[in-house]
């Protein structure tokens, strides 16, 4: 055997980071295996990866306006307009004037794209699945809590922190 299968396989066999910085890597490489899947996942949806976000924060989190929307999902006012455009366009989406204020729009899943959005929840939810397919049932479900809970106390402490930002900067 080689020193870098000797290394992989020690590496492995550890359970937990021990170095610093390998965290970083760590989560760094779950993260493009988990990009490469959504891309995949998400192919044909309209407006790709933005569309699948935009759509499923309006059917799961219903913002009250489009303000609220791109606030949540971190979005330049500029390009969320544009990408509602295209939304609109494609008929999964509508905008509504909003309840509290009609000077405001609120944005509205239209039945195709609820259901278009339950298509690509499956095929999402596959490609979850496949990637985590390297660690037992009760492993996945119990990372998939910590990442959750870890994302949101950094989401509160940094609202404004766009995600994809994030990604451009890894090595």
């Amino acid at each position: 055997m080689d020193a870098m299968t000797d290394l992989s396989r020690a590496t492995e066999s550890r359970s937990a980071p021990t170095l610093p910085g390998e965290l970083g890597w760590n989560l760094g490489m779950v993260l493009r295996g988990y990009q490469s899947r959504f891309e995949d996942a998400v192919q044909g949806m309209p407006s790709g990866v933005r569309g699948f976000q935009v759509l499923s924060a309006v059917v799961h989190r219903d913002p009250p306006n489009q303000q609220a929307l791109g606030a949540h999902l971190v979005i330049d006012r500029t390009v969320l307009t544009y990408l509602l455009d295209s939304l609109v366009r494609a008929g999964v989406v509508e905008r509504i004037p909003a309840p509290t204020d009609r000077r405001a729009r609120k944005i509205v899943a239209t039945d195709e794209g609820r259901a278009l959005l339950e298509q690509y929840e499956e095929r999402v939810a596959a490609a979850e699945s496949e990637l985590l397919s390297g660690i037992d049932e009760s492993e996945a479900g119990t990372l998939v809590a910590l990442i959750g809970r870890l994302a949101m106390d950094i989401h509160r402490a940094q609202p404004g922190a766009s995600p994809c930002e994030a990604m451009d900067h890894l090595p």
